[in-house]
């Protein structure tokens, strides 16, 4: 590989890893921040071929074009998607932040290129023919992808990888929503995991070269233009305390909807290439009366910060946008939920501001700061990254006026939330698919590792019928202590260890009287070939067996090797040792 030839004869001459990462990351910069501006695009053409509106204002537009295609404009769409993730997507799914942290933990920031593209064109669909989710997550999805494969092409170490793949997050951050501040603590709060300056300094540059690239496309104004607010009264502390709870139960009942819309929609026995039709059609019946839902809701949330949406709006799009999302992400629309939080987040706050400034008027600040602060909370609280959080509202708003208040319900909800569900949202993700990623990178490399991989398959079997006086002779040449008990078919009986004979070993009237079958652990746990050793090493200590037979499936007992503890702690300990040499390039300065 030419490119890869050329990057490590330039860092031989460079001789610092540090210096030559700096470049890289201003050429990641660069690149992802053309591509999230390539992406805003696609959606903005989608949505104009859709509904005949280029920029992010569909309320209006809806309300001027017939019912049937408010209706079928999702519906198409759907059906497009659909086709699509049936013949193209691997694993038939969208995908977005939380399989970027899977890359970050279990594959050392690898990614690859193709599958970031074709998830950008997914989400690109989607959102241009108005379901409802974030631009968000699929952004920073191909700025990971685009990071991914620069890494390929480069040949980089796990450590540097790793710090590139934070490196494209950032810069499609802070391209996309003129924010390069939240771009660098998004990245190394929620992707990377920590803030050594060995992945500081290249992230930081890559978020500025995404900022300048975006700011002379885009130009420097914020997402939201807002008038200034403030903080009427140090009483209104407590009021922003319990917004800050509201926000968090808001939270929890809008991921708790999203993953049970996707139960219930896995579990309907329907082709996958037409549920996101499906999920189209019924955004589409909401849109009808509520067009408000449509799309990424920037609309919607701008209007609800400027104080233009009356209460019993506000309360009644809370619910329509949480369903709507749900649908949306269930029925496997792209998208993220980061927008769908701002705007819940927004209406919120708008609906309390407006309800305590009923109850204390001479209290009560403006309803359009508890707007801003509750689409700190709620967002914050759903991704479980408060820190980046508030930075990206400040940035979004430029509304630097109420830092305190913001903080105080952002902290709360974030604490409520964790408490009660212990988990991000995209944590909450990756455990729906089997992947539990809390608990540090050696649990990770753990789950990663198989019974397949320890496999010792010089194992001594015996028939059911062997007396005790043979096997006690056996037992004189045994290597691993252990014999696998099997019937006539080969089945698996159980094991018998040298233990289990230690009350009749000197009893002799027992050796014709009693045969392997009566002595063997036929409870033991069986475990399967493609068991993780973390399932089975939590196994053998609820059991205390130091060796198991594993066997070829459950309704197939046929034993295909030993599993011994000794070996699986060897597999731990080796995965311990790799994630320390990790952290300690990680935290190298």
């Amino acid at each position: 590989m030419r490119l890869a030839g050329q990057f490590a004869r330039t860092r031989r001459i460079l001789r610092n890893d540090q210096a030559l990462m700096a470049v890289v990351a201003v050429v990641v910069g660069i690149i992802v921040a053309y591509a999230a501006i390539g992406f805003r695009l696609g959606i903005s053409s989608v949505q104009w071929l859709s509904y005949g509106e280029f920029a992010e204002r569909l309320v209006r537009r809806v309300g001027e074009i017939p019912v049937w295609q408010v209706l079928l404009v999702p519906t198409a769409g759907g059906l497009a998607v659909g086709l699509f993730l049936q013949f193209v997507m691997p694993g038939g799914r969208p995908m977005g932040v939380a399989n970027v942290i899977e890359a970050m933990a279990l594959r050392n920031g690898r990614m690859r290129l193709r599958e970031g593209i074709a998830a950008a064109f997914v989400s690109i669909v989607s959102l241009g023919v108005g379901a409802s989710a974030g631009r968000e997550g699929p952004m920073v999805h191909l700025g990971a992808s685009i990071a991914g494969g620069i890494t390929s092409r480069l040949g980089l170490s796990p450590h540097l990888a790793r710090t590139l793949l934070g490196c494209g997050v950032a810069a499609s951050i802070a391209a996309s929503f003129n924010a390069p501040i939240a771009g660098v603590f998004f990245a190394l709060e929620v992707i990377i995991g920590h803030y050594a300056l060995s992945a500081f300094a290249p992230v930081v540059i890559a978020s500025v070269a995404g900022t300048v690239i975006g700011r002379a496309h885009l130009g420097e104004q914020p997402a939201f233009l807002l008038p200034q607010f403030g903080v009427n009264s140090l009483w209104e502390f407590p009021a922003f305390l319990v917004l800050g709870a509201v926000c968090a139960a808001i939270a929890i009942i809008f991921m708790w909807s999203i993953f049970h819309a996707e139960r219930v929609v896995d579990s309907l026995k329907v082709p996958n290439w037409l549920k996101p039709a499906a999920g189209g059609l019924a955004v589409g019946a909401i849109a009808v009366e509520f067009p408000q839902v449509l799309g990424v809701g920037y609309e919607a949330t701008d209007n609800a910060l400027n104080e233009l949406v009356p209460l019993w709006l506000l309360l009644l799009l809370i619910p329509l946008k949480t369903a709507a999302t749900a649908i949306t992400l269930g029925c496997r629309f792209g998208g993220g939920v980061f927008s769908p939080s701002l705007c819940l987040g927004a209406m919120t706050g708008g609906a309390f501001g407006i309800i305590a400034a009923g109850v204390f008027p001479h209290l009560a600040a403006s309803h359009g700061a508890y707007a801003i602060v509750g689409m700190s909370a709620l967002a914050a609280a759903t991704l479980g990254a408060p820190i980046s959080t508030i930075l990206i509202v400040f940035e979004l708003t430029g509304d630097y006026q109420i830092t305190v208040a913001v903080m105080v319900a952002t902290s709360v909800a974030t604490v409520i939330v964790q408490g009660v569900l212990g988990r991000s949202f995209f944590h909450w993700q990756l455990e729906n698919r089997g992947l539990n990623l809390r608990g540090g990178r050696a649990r990770h490399l753990l789950q990663s590792l198989t019974v397949r991989d320890v496999l010792a398959t010089d194992f001594e079997t015996i028939s059911e019928r062997t007396s005790i006086a043979e096997i006690k002779f056996m037992f004189t040449r045994l290597t691993h202590g252990t014999f696998v008990v099997v019937d006539d078919g080969e089945q698996l009986i159980g094991t018998i260890s040298f233990a289990d004979l230690k009350h009749i070993g000197f009893d002799t009237t027992l050796d014709s009287l009693i045969n392997a079958r009566d002595v063997a652990h036929s409870q033991a746990p069986a475990p399967l070939p493609d068991d993780t050793l973390e399932d089975v090493l939590a196994v053998m200590d609820v059991s205390g067996e130091e060796h198991l037979a594993v066997i070829e499936a459950n309704d197939d007992r046929r034993v295909l090797g030993v599993v011994h503890h000794r070996d699986v702690l060897q597999a731990y300990n080796k995965a311990l040792l790799q994630a320390q040499a990790e952290e300690h390039d990680d935290n190298r300065t």
